[in-house]
């Protein structure tokens, strides 16, 4: 029985507040989403979608050309960096440094283990489905792994989500808090869409590696939320 008060305490109809059924719900359609996307894609009922994205993405009969100006190449490129290792390693290890020079240890080893977590499943489920990368399209960017789920859309969503979460829980103003939240919803945005652009990835791997990587922010705020909610 000792073991089942803290989520007994957690559970309690006054700890349930609209953000925390927000944020379940998002997490729980957030896995149900990757797993209709992974399913649809094992059995190949994607293929139409993701090619037409990726066709519509190019000039008709230039299908290493893209559309568009040649800036918005530039743009795309620039923006895909803020989802890789080296710019999501360094803005995780600014955030904990901060929290510990803050006294909040507990909230930096919370994001070390959400993001660090979320990278492991992502690099796992890689090589499980071991999809290969799109050929329908040439590669702006170089690539060498595999697929689905988008890694750069998976961990961004982690990174960015659990950083918008913990910060948004540390204001009083609702306008500030839906701001970090709408912040870190729009870096996973472009960073997902500019790997389609850049044709690394098919449309499903993006759409599968957000989903994914929402359901994993999300049910570690709720892990965090069970654990550090006030003794009843």
């Amino acid at each position: 029985m000792n073991r089942l008060r803290p989520f007994l305490r957690w559970t309690n109809h006054e700890n349930l507040e609209p953000k925390t059924i927000a944020v379940f719900c998002a997490m729980t359609g957030s896995a149900f989403l990757y797993a209709r996307i992974a399913s649809g894609m094992l059995k190949g009922e994607t293929s139409k979608f993701d090619e037409a994205i990726l066709l519509a993405l190019r000039q008709p009969g230039a299908v290493d050309v893209p559309i568009g100006p040649v800036w918005l190449t530039k743009v795309f490129s620039d923006l895909t960096s803020f989802g890789g290792t080296t710019a999501l390693c360094l803005i995780s290890l600014l955030a904990i440094v901060y929290l510990y020079i803050i006294d909040k240890w507990g909230d930096g080893l919370f994001v070390f283990l959400s993001v660090f977590g979320g990278w492991l499943i992502s690099h796992f489920t890689k090589l499980g489905f071991a999809r290969p990368r799109p050929d329908l399209v040439g590669h702006l960017v170089e690539v060498n792994d595999f697929s689905f789920p988008s890694g750069h859309a998976m961990v961004s969503a982690v990174t960015y989500l659990t950083l918008g979460l913990l910060l948004a829980g540390s204001q009083s103003s609702g306008a500030v808090r839906c701001y970090l939240v709408l912040v870190a919803l729009l870096l996973t945005f472009l960073i997902g869409i500019s790997r389609v652009y850049l044709g690394v990835h098919y449309p499903t791997d993006v759409l599968g590696g957000w989903s994914a990587g929402a359901a994993w922010a999300c049910g570690c705020w709720m892990i965090r939320r069970w654990h550090l909610s006030p003794q009843r």
